[in-house]
């Protein structure tokens, strides 16, 4: 079966990163959505029925986050494009992409812890909008979980980074805005999976083979990432 390149090389890696970076998702994203939760009035969150629309509007809120950062990094690329050249830009931030890729696979791994240093790149930025989110608590309506989703979903972290220098080497706007979608969609069986998904991989991440295996994997998608021609899924042309 063959696949157009546009694909295997940004939305299905963007996926598949998102979903590999599950274990990393729970241990960030589980706290606040516990947060999130307990602000919310006890009938609803003992009630997974009425809880689940309430962290289902977080998530669109974070995933919303991620779409707007994916177009700003494509813009970002469209910018660089005018000073260098629409062939050396490409290739600058596929080659970025790739070690930043990289650098994500050895961390999941366990190889290099040190990669959660370039979570202070947007620090200073998260200190500016995270009075914002605080503001919303206790929430109290499902607006305000997506609002609240939509801050958080600037929180500093690693693996965005990654996915964010993947998405500024679609060359398009509105491509990288939707690698930055895949992305987002992926981090959801462990974000939003109440109690079944986030057991299972709370599991897996204490195996250090697993982990080690993950972090492999997503340094062969960073390579295919940077070396297009090496993705046994691209579409061949006759």
């Amino acid at each position: 079966m063959e696949f157009h390149i546009s694909f295997t090389s940004s939305y299905l890696v963007s996926f598949l990163m998102g979903l590999l970076s599950s274990m990393h998702c729970i241990g960030m994203c589980g706290s606040i959505i516990g947060t999130l939760t307990l602000s919310l009035k006890p009938e609803i969150r003992n009630n997974k029925t009425r809880l689940l629309p309430y962290v289902l509007n977080y998530n669109l809120g974070r995933i919303f986050s991620y779409t707007v950062a994916g177009g700003l990094a494509g813009a970002v690329q469209f910018l660089l494009m005018l000073p260098f050249g629409e062939a050396i830009a490409y290739r600058l931030f596929q080659m970025l992409s790739a070690v930043i890729m990289i650098g994500a696979g050895f961390y999941i791994a366990g190889w290099f812890p040190r990669f959660a240093y370039i979570e202070k790149a947007g620090s200073r930025f998260w200190k500016l909008i995270e009075p914002y989110g605080r503001k919303l608590i206790p929430v109290k309506t499902r607006l305000q979980a997506f609002l609240f989703g939509m801050v958080w979903g600037w929180l500093p972290c690693g693996l965005i980074y990654a996915a964010l220098a993947l998405a500024a080497t679609t060359g398009d706007i509105t491509r990288s805005a939707l690698t930055m979608l895949s992305f987002g969609i992926g981090t959801l069986p462990a974000v939003i999976g109440v109690g079944i998904m986030t057991g299972i991989l709370t599991r897996l991440s204490r195996m250090r083979y697993f982990k080690q295996a993950v972090g492999l994997f997503m340094i062969i998608l960073a390579l295919f990432a940077a070396l297009p021609w090496l993705n046994p899924m691209r579409l061949q042309h006759i």
